[in-house]
């Protein structure tokens, strides 16, 4: 016989499911039992309860009665669920984490699932232990030992604060033709040819090209991004020498900002990213004329990410580069369309962070100040 509950919540149940729902910080199960409770509560029948709160019959019949026979605790409450026993336990669990915390075997670069349990099976009583079993139980710990991230942690100390605040300012200026703030850097390109012609792609079929390949050498990309109007440059040069760097500053004053009275350049701390550079590639006149025209701003050792042409070389590699291009020409030409379409799209780069941001979000990284002691 299907028996009717008939739900009635006291004023506080109605006020903590409320609350509850309000909030939405439980599980979905737990806010569906909250909807269920308070509609049966105010007299809405099963069939639109299941409806509204997009649950089964089963489910409205099983919350009500468990309110009924219980209390609003134990309607609420997860019940068991059926099953197989786990296959670690608690502590097997934790040998598991540490054994894939710890240096891989003799010979083995990382740990691998297979590794894992072949390990624990040593480690434990068990006969054999399933992939599928390590793999649910790293999971849950958030552990991917077969992973691994190359990272780096810069010193911040009051120098980083000071060059990242300098480069920060120089981005947050209103924009100064006459002193415009133009981002540079350089990145290498290989050369890389087909050995086998690819096939096109055609209905239902993809492209295909050969997993084997020709290197013909690399080139170096000189990429100039100016931040306050959507204009970039790339050089292709065969080098990236410091005369190489000297003829690239060269053009930026006299081609590119002929108009211009001062260039800031926000560039990194390369050896070759020198005034010095100039005097290597032209007579000192030519050089000190060149120089009077720009002002250097360094990012900080280990802080790229400040310079907003790191950005755009992204674009270009996404957008440009990431196929296979076997000639320094053929690349010059595809850059050089790329760079025309950027530009007349009038893309640019959306800066946010600001001094201010980087104050408050790396407040505890910047540099203890020394309270001056009080004169006797």
């Amino acid at each position: 016989m299907n028996i009717r509950y008939r739900v009635e919540l006291s004023q506080a149940e109605r006020d903590e499911l409320n609350t509850m729902l309000k909030g939405g910080r439980h599980a979905a199960r737990k806010l569906k039992r909250a909807q269920i409770l308070l509609a049966a509560d105010a007299g809405s029948s099963d069939e639109e309860i299941a409806r509204v709160a997009a649950v089964g019959g089963s489910t409205v019949y099983r919350t009500k009665r468990r309110f009924v026979e219980g209390n609003l605790e134990y309607a609420m409450s997860e019940l068991p669920r059926p099953g197989a026993e786990r296959k670690l336990t608690g502590k097997e669990e934790a040998l598991l984490v540490a054994t894939a915390c710890a240096n891989p075997p003799a010979g083995r670069r990382r740990w691998t699932l297979e590794l894992l349990a072949d390990a624990m099976v040593k480690l434990t009583d068990h006969d054999s232990l399933s992939h599928e079993t390590v793999r649910r139980r790293l999971a849950e710990n958030h552990l991917k030992p077969w992973r691994r991230d190359m990272w780096c942690i810069p010193q911040i100390n009051g120098e980083y604060v000071a060059r990242m605040e300098d480069v920060l300012d120089l981005y947050a200026e209103a924009p100064d033709p006459k002193r415009p703030v133009v981002c540079f850097d350089e990145t290498p390109v290989q050369l890389i040819g087909e050995v086998r012609q690819p096939i096109p792609a055609e209905p239902g079929q993809l492209e295909r090209y050969d997993y084997e390949y020709r290197r013909n050498g690399t080139v170096n990309l000189f990429v100039f991004l100016d931040v306050n109007r959507p204009w970039r440059r790339v050089n292709v040069t065969a080098r990236r020498t410091a005369r190489d760097y000297a003829h690239c500053m060269r053009d930026l004053v006299d081609v590119h900002y002929s108009e211009a009275s001062c260039i800031r350049v926000v560039q990194d701390n390369l050896s070759t990213h020198t005034a010095g550079a100039l005097y290597e590639a032209f007579p000192p006149a030519e050089a000190r004329r060149i120089l009077r025209r720009l002002e250097f701003h360094y990012t900080p050792k280990h802080a790229s990410w400040l310079n907003m042409v790191e950005i755009e070389i992204g674009v270009l590699n996404g957008q440009c580069l990431d196929r296979r291009i076997d000639n320094a020409e053929r690349l010059t030409s595809e850059i050089a369309a790329w760079e025309y379409q950027r530009n007349a799209a009038g893309d640019r780069i959306d800066w946010m962070f600001t001094t201010d941001k980087a104050r408050a979000k790396m407040g505890r990284a910047y540099p203890e100040v020394v309270k001056e002691s009080e004169p006797l």
